[in-house]
């Protein structure tokens, strides 16, 4: 009988310990719910598991260029833990196609939502504007949020652009950057913003902010836009809230001690280390690098901070034409920063994103290093123009293979 007890006593002591376990476990579980605002902490996870994917909603063929297998971005998404997929549907000018790639998102996002519902995905509004945009209608539902009387026309390229003709086909012949102090301007890119919550994303990035708001210092006119696309956000997107971010060489901006974006975004900036040619290494200070510097205030969800959450990412912004050369200024060995990445040995690579991510963590608490897991190659490698993370496979069979890296070092930074 003595036996019987002790054996009884033993087995509700393992029965609580086993309990107490599931329920520390359960407590510990990584927090990504959010319903009209978002809490520091919720943030932070998503951007501790943030991927530049880029073009993820685009469809898997855009103008007979292969973008990848749908179903193995997904499998890879899921199996590395992704919960925040960076430039998933974007335009860079050409905007006559916007309906048609909306089309082939929805579905797509649906897929994924279906695999993670707690994956947000993010859109880009960037710094550019085509003489495309005239081949669209402006909806009655846009003049009525600007308490305008509806007209039947088409947006209107010139009246978006900077009357004095500064930054005027800055990017090609019809191709400019847009002033945000022009009605039109405000129009389009709230008209574009709403376009994409209605498919199911859930987060912009408005690219280069501030050479949009030349003729506005004050940024009253992004203020007023942002303020529309979070009142919109509040009535349709998934979780009743938009998280929005640009690139912020000034290190972010604030009115009043109010931020205008969720969290910050901005290139890696990565210096060359002269002696050892193609290799790479990250520096506080180092050209106009957001380390330590994201400024502070009251966020749109309401809690305050003295420096906001922000990500880094390998950025492309393009060929330097001398690949290789050790050019300086934001070009690493002449390449772009994802191009100069892409063309490291495998090893290199995933030593680089073990370092940079140690690194960033070490050296400003409030970075998180977003992870390359699709993006165009300026300079291709191999005659691959595209660069993806995810492991080859017949799937994938251009793939360079960074997913495992990424998988072990989340795993290790719960």
């Amino acid at each position: 009988m003595k036996y019987k007890m002790l054996a009884s006593v033993l087995l509700c002591v393992l029965l609580l310990s086993f309990t107490s376990g599931a329920a520390v476990a359960t407590a510990t579980e990584r927090d990504y719910s959010f319903d009209g605002k978002i809490s520091r902490s919720v943030l932070e996870n998503y951007l501790s598991r943030a991927i530049t994917f880029a073009e993820l909603l685009n469809g898997e063929r855009v103008e007979k260029q292969l973008r990848g297998s749908t179903g193995d971005n997904i499998r890879m998404l899921t199996n590395v833990g992704v919960k925040f997929a960076g430039r998933a549907i974007y335009m860079w000018g050409r905007e006559s196609r916007l309906d048609g790639l909306l089309e082939r998102a929805r579905p797509i996002v649906k897929k994924i939502h279906a695999a993670d519902p707690d994956i947000v995905l993010q859109a880009a509004a960037f710094e550019i504007v085509s003489r495309q945009v005239e081949k669209l209608k402006v909806p009655r539902w846009v003049f009525d949020e600007f308490d305008l009387n509806f007209e039947n026309r088409n947006f209107d390229y010139e009246a978006m652009l900077y009357s004095d003709g500064h930054r005027v086909n800055q990017w090609r012949t019809g191709s400019s950057v847009p002033d945000m102090s022009r009605l039109e301007t405000q129009i389009w890119f709230f008209y574009l913003a709403a376009r994409y919550i209605d498919i199911g994303v859930e987060a912009i990035h408005f690219g280069q902010v501030e050479i949009m708001d030349d003729r506005d210092p004050d940024h009253r006119y992004w203020r007023d836009m942002m303020a529309r696309v979070r009142k919109y956000a509040a009535k349709n997107a998934r979780r009743h809230f938009l998280l929005a971010d640009a690139h912020v060489p000034s290190g972010g901006i604030v009115h009043n001690g109010s931020l205008l974006f969720d969290f910050h975004s901005f290139p890696l900036r990565i210096d060359e280390v002269v002696t050892e040619p193609r290799k790479g290494v990250l520096k506080v200070g180092y050209l106009d690098s957001i380390f330590n510097r994201s400024k502070g205030g009251i966020t749109p969800s309401g809690w305050r901070c003295d420096s906001l959450p922000y990500i880094v990412e390998l950025d492309n912004f393009g060929s330097s034409r001398r690949p290789g050369q050790n050019i300086g200024a934001h070009y690493i060995w002449g390449y772009d920063e994802i191009c100069w990445f892409a063309h490291q040995p495998a090893d290199y690579r995933n030593f680089w994103l073990r370092y940079a991510w140690d690194w960033i963590r070490r050296h400003d608490t409030n970075g998180y290093l977003q992870m390359p897991g699709s993006r165009t190659l300026a300079d291709p490698v191999s005659n691959k123009s595209w660069y993806w993370a995810n492991t080859p496979s017949e799937a994938a069979p251009t793939g360079f293979d960074q997913e495992k890296t990424i998988k072990d070092i989340w795993a290790k930074n719960k």
